[in-house]
């Protein structure tokens, strides 16, 4: 399989990366509804439970939110084994995103950089795709985003709007305070915003779980951009503030590792495999923070089973991969859950 996918990659990537994006998206969707998916990934989902915040996720692989931005692609990206598929992000009302182009490849340095702005169809129409999903027996990550046209001050009513309509549907949300591509976003992880939000989000978590029966885990996402001081303070937040989980990191706006590329100038978070040392440094230094109070999502240039260890040594419970799935292709998930199943973790 390994040899469909990267005749498949050589043809996608002489397209615009986000044309490139949508077909291959397509492409999922039709091999999963014909069936071929079925046939040709029947053995990838390897079985190695891990229980974390209530839920029981199948393997420890998941795919972090920004690929399957609408929901609609759950099933065909599930069969690829993935333990866990996190869609969005998601936002109140629909919103078409920043100008094209905004997606570019840094081959050589097997990185992407986006500045995409958070297109989505909104909450609705999120919800329903993902109530639409029928095969995937993974765990559904839900991620929510404010509208751009919506002030910071009023950030608090956008994803509060945005945990009540993906609770139902969602076994965990996951609030994102790091895209770096809707302006003034990032001013939400300071301390004092940041322990406001999550005292809301929590309230109204603590109501919904008794209205539905269940209780939806909260997470945040952060940034790899934070300093020693900043990422102690978020942690004192976060354990006080009684956080589900934490997903670490997001995109990164230094251009480290890629000076050289002449792609570097365009504006957007970068990903891939220059993020990969900070993204695991930003990891080791929340979890000696928290203590082992608040679980981490590790995220961030993991390219290889190695740079996934890494990861979990460095204080992660689970895993998520984006750009080098991009490149690699589905082979990516079976080497990381197989070389996690095997260690003594």
């Amino acid at each position: 399989m390994s040899d469909a996918y990267d005749f498949a990659r050589s043809l996608l990537f002489k397209l615009d990366a986000e044309k490139a994006h949508h077909l291959s998206m397509r492409g999922l969707r039709f091999g999963e509804k014909c069936g071929m998916l079925s046939l040709l990934y029947s053995d990838t989902g390897l079985d190695d439970p891990v229980e974390l915040m209530g839920l029981k996720f199948p393997n420890r692989v998941g795919l972090a939110a920004g690929l399957d931005k609408e929901g609609n692609t759950i099933d065909a990206l599930g069969r690829l084994g993935f333990g866990f598929v996190e869609i969005g992000t998601i936002t109140p009302r629909p919103q078409a995103g920043n100008p094209k182009p905004r997606l570019f490849r840094l081959i050589e340095e097997e990185a992407i950089i986006n500045r995409m702005g958070f297109n989505n169809p909104g909450i609705k129409a999120g919800v329903a795709n993902v109530r639409a999903s029928k095969s995937f027996k993974g765990i559904i990550g839900f991620n929510i985003g404010k509208n751009k046209d919506t002030p910071n001050e009023n950030a608090s009513d956008d994803y509060l709007s945005c945990l009540r309509e993906a609770y139902p549907v969602a076994d965990y949300i996951a609030v994102n305070l790091s895209s770096p591509n809707t302006p003034g976003l990032r001013d939400l992880q300071s301390e004092d915003a940041c322990a406001k939000l999550l005292d809301l989000l929590k309230m109204e978590q603590e109501r919904l779980s008794k209205e539905h029966g269940k209780q939806v885990p909260l997470l945040f996402k952060v940034a790899p951009d934070l300093d020693p001081p900043h990422i102690a303070g978020l942690a004192r937040v976060f354990r006080e503030g009684g956080l589900d989980g934490l997903i670490a990191t997001n995109t990164t706006i230094t251009r480290d590792g890629v000076e050289s590329n002449p792609r570097s100038a365009e504006v957007g978070g970068l990903s891939g495999k220059p993020l990969t040392a900070r993204s695991t440094e930003v990891i080791a230094a929340f979890a000696a923070e928290l203590h082992g109070s608040v679980p981490i999502i590790g995220v961030g240039g993991i390219s290889s089973a190695e740079d996934a260890l890494a990861k979990i040594e460095a204080g992660a419970s689970l895993i998520q991969i984006y750009s080098a799935f991009i490149y690699q292709g589905p082979k990516l998930v079976q080497q990381i859950s197989q070389r996690l199943s095997q260690a003594a973790l």
